[in-house]
């Protein structure tokens, strides 16, 4: 069983050649769903502004689960384990996040399934076709108070970073994911509890455009810790 532990703890293997080859691309994802449980209570404060109060609670089960996946399961690429992660999430969450963020990780699999390093190239595939797979579900678009205003920028940007160090593109793509979770407060919901808010929810982050944010950000901390060790 997975259990929350202080990041700082966590022990990494150094990168080599700016890339992550399958075993320490499982254990990326083991760091992100390990940092998705310490942030628990964040994620369910943002959502008790303005929804059920149980997004954070519903993420938290969910990487619990994929922690759980992922430290069980040897893999032979990137996007089984991809696979494995969304569906894992669409199992345990349930509700619209589970479909969302579950939908997303399956997504961005189908194309990655003959990689065996996540490179930069790796992350700018997975954005791009996460995105389309979110999009064709359930229509949103940017604007609309969802996870796709911090999902889309951060595959937008990502596009352009296909051939410089990862940690480098990563911390550029979530910082784009963080604008665009900012960018929510000023925006009115379309879908959700949230909608039937109106201006209440006015100066409110989205909570699911903060987890896309907080995944991508987990992804960044752990690279930028495996290139460092790699550079002494």
């Amino acid at each position: 069983m997975c259990l929350q532990t202080p990041w700082v703890s966590e022990r990494f293997r150094p990168m080599e050649k700016s890339q992550l080859d399958l075993e320490m691309t499982r254990k990326m994802f083991v760091y992100v769903s390990k940092r998705m449980l310490d942030s628990k209570d964040f994620l369910t404060g943002l959502d008790r502004a303005i929804g059920d109060s149980d997004h954070g609670i519903g993420m938290a089960r969910g990487f619990e689960a994929v922690c759980t996946e992922l430290e069980n399961q040897s893999y032979d690429s990137v996007g089984k384990i991809l696979c494995n992660i969304g569906t894992t999430l669409m199992m345990s969450i349930g509700g619209a996040a589970g479909a969302v963020f579950g939908t997303m990780f399956r997504g961005s699999a189908s194309n990655l399934l003959a990689e065996h390093k996540f490179t930069s190239r790796v992350l700018s595939r997975m954005l791009l076709d996460g995105l389309e797979a979110v999009k064709s579900r359930g229509g949103a678009k940017v604007g609309d108070k969802t996870m796709v205003d911090a999902l889309e920028p951060a595959a937008v940007k990502g596009k352009d970073l296909a051939d410089v160090p990862l940690s480098q593109a990563l911390t550029l793509v979530a910082e784009e994911a963080r604008k665009g979770m900012e960018r929510t407060k000023e925006m009115l919901a379309t879908v959700g509890k949230a909608k039937t808010l109106g201006e209440r929810a006015l100066g409110h982050p989205d909570p699911g455009s903060a987890s896309t944010y907080l995944i991508l950000k987990y992804m960044m901390e752990f690279t930028t810790a495996s290139e460092t060790r790699a550079n002494k």
